[in-house]
């Protein structure tokens, strides 16, 4: 009789004990995967926005220096056979890879369009490196709302199965099934907006960078 008593204070104790370990603990296998693919997308979306914040600042960095070097040097080639093999900044890519071209060319009328297409080209290369990983925070931010409202629905569903069972209708019954579908809403949100507002970030610090790449290869065309 008192192990009885025990066994049910125990399982009653656990039902009201709505730590984030025991939602996830007494979730189905449905709203648990829900759960895990939220975190696990959360997760990889913060490792994607700390990577692009260092990025972005180190290259706004280093071309920002490139630049200063580079209107100071004497002259464009010069400037060239003093680059290192193996840069990353993408401004300094930008010009290298231009420079290649124009060493190699002749002098024709058709130069100033060849290395205006080369420079175009060039651009958009570093670009796509800059915005790689861009469609991953783009998905979370527009997907994880609707994956945590799907988990939030099906715990719902196994509240209300859980009263057709029980037949009863008190608060106790339902509370466990209702706290873990918010948690999934909640964890969706929680992966959503970091994702939404770091990728409008990115993608105005990426217009910006790109702006700054063609004045510079406006202004180099213009000396070549």
């Amino acid at each position: 009789m008192e192990a009885d008593i025990t066994s049910q204070a125990v399982g009653l104790a656990s039902s009201t004990d709505f730590s984030i370990l025991q939602l996830f603990i007494r979730a189905d296998i449905i709203v648990k995967s829900v759960i895990i693919i939220l975190i696990v997308s959360s997760i990889y979306s913060w490792a994607i926005i700390f990577e692009k914040i260092q990025l972005f600042k180190r290259i706004n960095l280093s071309s920002q220096d490139f630049e200063n070097k580079f209107w100071k040097s004497k002259s464009a080639e010069s400037f060239y056979n003093n680059l290192p093999t193996n840069v990353a900044d993408p401004m300094t890519n930008v010009f290298k890879n231009s420079m290649q071209v124009l060493l190699k060319s002749k002098r024709s009328s058709t130069l100033d369009e060849k290395m205006s297409n080369m420079l175009e080209i060039n651009i958009e290369q570093q670009m796509e490196i800059i915005e790689k990983k861009y469609t991953f925070l783009a998905t979370v931010g527009s997907t994880a709302p609707f994956i945590g409202l799907f988990g939030t629905v099906w715990g719902i569903m196994n509240s209300f199965q859980s009263i057709a069972i029980s037949r009863n209708t008190s608060l106790a019954i339902v509370a466990p099934g209702i706290a873990e579908a918010l948690f999934a809403t909640a964890l969706g949100l929680l992966a959503a907006i970091p994702a939404v507002v770091a990728f409008n970030k990115f993608t105005s610090d990426s217009k910006k960078y790109s702006q700054k790449l063609e004045n510079f290869s406006k202004r180099f065309l213009s000396i070549i």
